[in-house]
């Protein structure tokens, strides 16, 4: 603290800029938006800076068509949803992700709530969610505060998704389950999504979450398998992605089972293909397409623009292999309007038997 005349000042420090690192009220640091600024110029192989292999100098940035135009944050809902987020303590993934649906669906009232924290372990070169080591802090009144505010909010579909925590043995499982369970017992009718981490493909973990109560598991696989690395993580993969997901469905057949591709980042129609392939072979029941973002310029480049009648081919191709749906459009996320797409879907998976 710096001093005027013998009388202490206090000096405020600036919030973090993109890419700088900073340290969390929890005392750890962390990385703002999750990427340094030279990790986008990083060459992931000899000469190249970008995944369609072209050079920094011959890149440039496109600019966004009309139809990725989302609703701006405001209204009564959206200030509501916000107060109870604040007062709760609690992440969205809608606020820490940039997510650009956030007015859209605080208007309408709902959420997508991040457990455990805002910093993630990994640190995907699509994602702005601050990266840092935890070191093990949870907040354990996190479980009963989620499903306070999932009361408050008569939410009647909820999505849980978290950062990923490999700093904890079992990568948060325990934590979601609480929550899932804590949220059930407040709120009986309302059903709940869990879109989880791999949890470093354990599957007694993945078992933990799925023995919770929840409806739907989710885990994304992001991108196809060419371009998983460098857009993912190195701890994430594409096979192992596949591999929690077929484990989920196979332990519990009456729980969904869902994941999300981006669009935009270089892949080609036959990947896409391919990966609806591969996810059907690991009985995934529902897929959501969007358009890949960058979120600050140190995040990848978009590789392309994907038209909205291009949205609607994808998603009667994901159709014609089998998924019980496929959400498909520039501006889906995979939790977006969850409710609305997977409610005509709910009530025969649940008449599966389970193991």
């Amino acid at each position: 603290m710096s001093e005027f005349k013998g009388i202490p000042v206090a000096v405020q420090q600036r919030p973090a800029r993109s890419g700088e690192k900073y340290t969390t009220p929890q005392g750890f640091t962390a990385i703002k938006d999750g990427v340094r600024p030279a990790a986008a110029g990083r060459s992931d192989t000899a000469g190249r800076s970008d995944v369609a292999g072209r050079s920094a100098a011959a890149h440039k940035a496109q600019p966004k068509p009309a139809w990725l135009r989302a609703r701006l944050g405001g209204g009564p809902h959206f200030a509501a949803v916000r107060e109870i987020v604040r007062e709760h303590r609690l992440s969205t993934v809608c606020e820490e992700a940039k997510c650009p649906n956030i007015g859209e669906c605080w208007n309408a009232g709902t959420a997508t709530i991040m457990l455990m924290g805002a910093v993630c372990t990994r640190a995907c070169r699509f994602c702005a969610v601050d990266t840092g080591n935890p070191r093990g802090w949870l907040d354990p009144q996190e479980p009963e505060n989620v499903a306070r505010s999932v009361e408050l909010m008569g939410l009647k579909y909820v999505v849980l998704t978290s950062v990923d925590r490999d700093d904890l043995a079992d990568g948060g499982a325990a934590h979601y389950a609480a929550a899932i369970r804590a949220i059930k017992h407040r709120n009986p009718g309302t059903a709940v999504e869990a879109l989880t981490p791999d949890f470093a493909g354990v599957m007694r973990d993945v078992h933990t979450v799925m023995d919770s109560g929840l409806d739907v598991f989710a885990q994304n696989v992001e991108t196809v398998k060419r371009l998983t690395h460098p857009v993912r993580d190195p701890r994430a993969g594409y096979g192992q992605t596949l591999d929690v997901l077929q484990a989920a469905k196979a332990y519990r057949p009456s729980v969904l089972t869902k994941t999300s591709l981006m669009l935009g980042l270089g892949e080609t129609d036959a990947e896409i293909l391919e990966t609806m392939a591969d996810l059907r072979a690991a009985a995934v029941d529902i897929l959501t397409l969007g358009q890949y973002l960058r979120p600050t310029p140190n995040h990848l480049d978009v590789e392309r623009f994907v038209t909205p009648d291009q949205f609607v081919h994808y998603r009667e191709s994901a159709l014609n292999l089998g998924f019980l749906e496929c959400v498909s459009g520039p501006l889906v996320r995979s939790s977006y309007r969850a409710e609305q797409a997977l409610a005509r879907h709910l009530e025969p998976v649940r008449q599966a038997p389970d193991r």
